[in-house]
């Protein structure tokens, strides 16, 4: 069963905009803090954004912080990250998953920022 959709990936060239889409299933969605993460080549995956299960309140990695939006709607079992003014270094797969309960890992969506 998948447990998470990612998609809105794509190439952009710096300064340009995303939005990232994921779609979750097989839990209940609305009790679970959320996030975002990536992993470029030859990195480890990182933390990028944190959504607390109310989507009350945010967090976020300092790379990205006054660029990328993280929000939810719990009745579409859903995230998204709205990604701005994108630099080169935001190329990675970005993925989507619980914050401490991490189900199995989604296929990505791959962003490339390049010119």
């Amino acid at each position: 069963q998948v447990q998470f959709v990612e998609s809105g990936g794509g190439l952009v060239q710096p300064g340009g905009s995303l939005r990232l889409s994921c779609a979750a299933s097989g839990f209940t969605f609305r009790t679970y803090a959320m996030s975002w993460f990536r992993q470029a080549p030859g990195k480890e995956r990182e933390l990028v954004a944190t959504i607390s299960n109310t989507g009350d309140s945010t967090n976020y990695a300092d790379s990205v912080k006054g660029r990328f939006t993280i929000s939810r709607d719990n009745a579409k079992n859903a995230v998204y990250l709205q990604m701005v003014s994108l630099k080169p270094e935001d190329t990675a797969v970005y993925y989507c998953n619980a914050k401490i309960y991490k189900r199995p890992w989604g296929q990505g969506t791959q962003v490339t920022v390049s010119s």
